[in-house]
């Protein structure tokens, strides 16, 4: 296998598996098995050591000596983090699209959050308030601050679907409303505040875990 090939297989077995990390199909501590991943993408370990690696640069996986690979675990002062670091970013950046944003463009924000209003499950909710954030930051037109913005929306989603894999708790999100009013009046001061008021607002709940007792479970819920 060509060294190219190789590295389009390492990142295929690594966004697989980010995927499955994410959704919680994989919990927070469970060991990534090379032998196991090797022989379910017919790879050889090259790869998939090469996979593992992107998993510990998003912050999805932690090498520890003589215990190889495991999903990394989470706690509040993450989620803390990664809710202040979507609160400044996404301001900059909705700062920044401001002079680009349409009429078309939000009434497409403002149907994203229509369809958030209307679902069932949390993956279709959070699909829905992804859509809605990206689409009115994605006009700052600057690739490197949208791609960490998304990096960190992927760990908003492994926060709530940690804590509201089952008995999603539907809701009417007034904040999504209150931006998309603020920025057709032209107030960006005020669009910007409630949006960054918005991402670090952390929800809590007690889950069972998988030995049977509860843990506390929180995430970021805008």
């Amino acid at each position: 296998m060509s060294a190219k090939s190789e590295e389009t297989l390492a990142a295929r077995i690594s966004r697989v598996l980010a995927d499955r990390i994410i959704a919680g199909d994989i919990e927070p501590g469970s060991r990534l098995r090379q032998d196991h991943v090797a022989a379910e993408f017919g790879a050889s370990h090259v790869p998939v050591r090469e996979a593992f690696r992107r998993l510990e640069a998003q912050g999805l996986a932690v090498s520890e000596p003589r215990r190889g690979v495991r999903v990394a675990a989470f706690d509040l002062e993450e989620v803390k983090e990664v809710a202040e670091m979507r609160a400044a970013l996404e301001v900059l950046a909705l700062r920044q699209a401001v002079p680009n944003l349409t009429a078309a463009i939000l009434n497409a924000a403002e149907e994203a959050t229509r369809a958030g209003d209307d679902s069932r499950d949390v993956r279709s909710w959070e699909e829905a308030n992804r859509r809605f954030h990206r689409l009115i930051v994605a006009p700052c037109g600057m690739p490197r601050l949208l791609a960490a913005i998304d990096d960190l929306h992927a760990a908003s989603a492994r926060f709530l679907f940690s804590a509201w894999r089952s008995d999603w708790e539907t809701r009417t999100d007034h904040d999504h409303r209150a931006i998309l009013a603020a920025l057709r009046r032209g107030n960006v001061d005020l669009a910007c505040t409630t949006l960054a008021q918005h991402v670090r607002w952390i929800g809590h709940r007690p889950i069972a875990a998988s030995n049977g007792r509860q843990r506390d479970a929180f995430a970021i819920v805008g």
